[in-house]
């Protein structure tokens, strides 16, 4: 793995970093085009874009902190100004509250907004994804023996340090009591590249067929929810209820409010008077 790419004077480029930024660059075309497309000033792509970077790293930030909270008290300025540590459902509820926000400032509809960015969520949250894998920053899977395993030694979390909370894996893998760094797992931040962009491409190719406000946005909740849902069956995260990781739990409640969003959308449609 290659946390840093490469140095230019006293400034590092890291691979996660580089990868989240070309992730919101590649985001906020999509973004911005499909806005356009629907009759609205491209340049609110721009401002959304900038307040899901700003909100979104924050988001994530503060949901890691919440999750490692015993190690944030050790060391809270340590643990808060680290650049490893992010987890994606703070960031995208905390960026989704802020994007509303402005939406009414602006008097854009907020489903409008939430179905152009639909396709652009799955896009950059793929791409950013391939950022984890460089880095090797613990978003890997369990151990394989399949062709395509890959191995995080040189990551910033690396498995001797990853695996440390899961005895059933050091029981059948360690080595004196410590899981191997040579040791090949999942690449589910791979995974997660491959079936983000299929996603992508199947709501980019279908975006002018929907046409109900908010429709295409509880689409994305669904396939995304479903996406991580599945994914996490062979990620290394902790089960924390019924045998279910908190992002699986998270899934849940989103692919429900997807189809329950859905429910309501056609509803409304068979209730609207014809003119």
């Amino acid at each position: 793995m290659y946390p840093e790419l490469f140095k230019i004077g006293p400034f590092t480029i890291h691979s996660f970093g580089l990868m989240m930024a070309l992730g919101f660059i590649v985001a906020s075309y999509f973004l911005t085009k499909e806005i356009k497309r629907k009759g609205y000033d491209p340049n609110i792509g721009s401002t959304i874009t900038l307040l899901a970077v700003v909100f979104g790293l924050a988001g994530s930030k503060i949901l890691f902190l919440i999750e490692e909270w015993k190690y944030f008290i050790k060391d809270p300025i340590g643990e808060a100004f680290s650049p490893a540590g992010l987890t994606w459902y703070g960031g995208f509820f905390l960026a989704t509250l802020a994007i509303y926000i402005y939406s009414r400032k602006k008097k854009v509809p907020f489903l409008v907004i939430c179905d152009a960015a639909a396709p652009a969520l799955l896009i950059g949250y793929g791409i950013a994804r391939i950022g984890c894998h460089l880095s090797g920053d613990g978003d890997y899977g369990i151990p394989t023996d399949l062709p395509w395993g890959a191995q995080y030694s040189n990551g910033t979390y690396p498995p001797s340090v990853a695996f440390r909370h899961f005895p059933e894996i050091v029981e059948k893998y360690g080595v004196n009591g410590v899981v191997p760094d040579t040791i090949r797992v999942h690449p589910t931040p791979i995974y997660e590249f491959i079936l983000s962009t299929i996603l992508f491409l199947i709501l980019w190719k279908n975006k002018e067929k929907i046409h109900q406000n908010g429709m295409m946005f509880m689409i994305y909740l669904i396939l995304y929810g479903t996406m991580r849902l599945l994914v996490e069956i062979i990620r290394i995260n902790p089960r924390i209820l019924f045998g279910l990781t908190e992002a699986q739990i998270i899934s849940i409640i989103i692919i429900i409010i997807g189809f329950t969003g859905i429910y309501f959308i056609k509803k409304a449609k068979k209730i609207t008077p014809h003119h």
